[in-house]
Order: C-alpha cells, then structure tokens, then sequence
C-alpha cells in the first residue's frame, strides 16, 4: 500500500499484481484495497484493456499476463511450484510484449517466484526492482532476482514510489 500510495496522481501505467493469497480472498483484497488507496483497484478480466493508473489483481486460480495488444490474459497453465497465479508467467508476457517498455517489481514474499521471469524482463531491457532485505517480511523472492544479477534498481519500500514517479517525467527512465 505505502508504494501504490507514493505514486503520482497522474501515474501513465497500468499496474498489474500478482498476489499469493489463499484462494477466496482476492474479491476481499480488492475491497480492503479500495479503501487505502486513492486509484481504482479491480480484479482483471479476461480481454479487458489496461486502461492507465488502475491496479489489476490476478483472479484467485489464474496466471495474469498482458497480450500485445494492452490486453488481460487468464490462463490456467500449470501451476509454478503449486502457485497460481505466479508472477512468472505476468513477467514473461511482458517481456515477450513489451520489453524495454515495461517495469517489474519484485516484493517481499517466500520461494522464487517471479525470479525466471523478471529475468526474462530483464534480458528484454525492462527496468527491474527488487525490494531491499531491510524493509522485506521474507527476503526470499526479492533475493532471488538479486542473486541472478537481473535488477536495476534494489529499494526499500519508500524509494520504490520515487522512481516509479520518475517514469512520468519527460525521459522518463531512470538510469
């Protein structure tokens, strides 16, 4: 919440998450969710176009990935060590689709995923941040991705919203 609440009014992007939470609890996640944060929060749907500053939730048991076309793909592929939905399979669309045009981040959370295909992102010149052990719960997602040496950026939860807001400038990629 402290990140998404850090970003600007204005902010150009969709944001899309991929959340391990018991199955039941998304549609409570969204609901708690809008309360906190000032931008709309939605569970996505299939097809749906990514519109700019809304935050798309995967659904509980489907993997979350963007179409060429700025669109919502639910799959129902193979669970990544028994997760569905897994952030590997949002960070391999992205960097199949959009490459150097997107951002991945990687939060606090236990096991590695999202490390394979924030790599992915990354060897496709996405900008990748990794949360630093200092402010993560578990350090153990964010390590991962560290350890392969696939991030640009390794933050504590309240630089995150700075560089993200840095996108929005003219430029608009930090280095």
């Amino acid at each position: 919440v402290s990140v998404l609440n850090g970003l600007s009014k204005e902010f150009p992007l969709p944001i899309l998450a991929v959340k391990h939470i018991t199955e039941g609890l998304a549609v409570a996640l969204v609901s708690w969710l809008k309360t906190q944060l000032s931008i709309e929060v939605r569970i996505a749907s299939q097809g749906e176009i990514l519109r700019p500053g809304v935050l798309y939730l995967a659904p509980d048991d489907f993997h979350l990935q963007v179409g060429a076309h700025r669109n919502i793909e639910l799959s129902k592929d193979t669970p990544y060590k028994g997760l569905r939905p897994s952030a590997n399979y949002l960070f391999s669309s992205l960097a199949r689709n959009y490459g150097r045009q997107a951002i991945g981040i990687i939060l606090t959370g236990m096991g590695d995923d999202g490390a394979e295909g924030a790599t992915e992102l990354y060897n496709a010149g996405g900008f990748i941040i990794a949360q630093d052990e200092q402010s993560s719960v578990v350090y153990g997602m964010p390590r991962e991705v560290t350890v392969r040496n696939a991030v640009n950026q390794v933050l504590g939860l309240e630089q995150i919203a700075v560089i993200l807001n840095l996108f929005t400038l003219p430029g608009g990629r930090p280095v």
